[in-house]
């Protein structure tokens, strides 16, 4: 890619000064900045249907623009129907520019498309600076076709962050424009 990611740029040119009058970094390279963003869709019902999967598989490509890992059960649970190796879920970590342009098209593209979208909550962070956001359907996502999908499936976003404490993550995520509830 020839193009550098928008949000990238953004990072760069504003968010680092904002975060060094914020917090007072004497070196540019203890500025927080996002390390990786995990997608997961987690999908109990594919042991009974094994389409699904190959939707979900889709899907999450058709989102994360590269191609997702299927996780496999670990253990054998039978009131679950759950064999060991079974394929119940997929997961992509995106890095780099492909990871700017997804949090970017999260946070001005799909995040408004939400149906009575009020803020994302400010409570999810773990303690470390990093946060963590679950939807209930993925169709918020212009990439996907709505007439092609067979279930709706929810979805977890893990935004992981060089922060050390869940304010300077905070303030990271909000300077690069995550909307965050009052």
């Amino acid at each position: 890619m020839a193009t550098k990611a928008r949000l990238r740029e953004h990072y760069q040119k504003n968010v680092v000064t904002g975060l060094v009058k914020e917090f007072g970094y004497k070196n540019p390279m203890a500025v927080p900045k996002v390390e990786k963003v995990s997608l997961n869709i987690g999908l109990g019902e594919a042991t009974g249907n094994s389409k699904l999967m190959d939707g979900a598989v889709n899907e999450m490509a058709a989102i994360a623009g590269q191609k997702p890992v299927v996780t496999k059960a670990k253990k054998s649970i039978a009131q679950f129907k759950l064999r060991e190796g079974m394929s119940i879920g997929c997961m992509v970590t995106l890095r780099g520019d492909r990871m700017y342009e997804f949090l970017d098209r999260l946070m001005n593209v799909a995040l408004p498309r939400v149906r009575d979208f009020r803020g994302v909550s400010p409570k999810s962070f773990d303690g470390r600076g990093n946060y963590t956001l679950g939807l209930k359907d993925q169709l918020i996502f212009p990439e996907i076709d709505y007439n092609k999908v067979e279930k709706v499936k929810g979805m977890n976003i893990c935004i992981t962050t060089t922060a050390k404490t869940d304010a300077e993550g905070m303030a990271l995520l909000k300077l690069m424009g995550m909307p965050f509830r009052q």
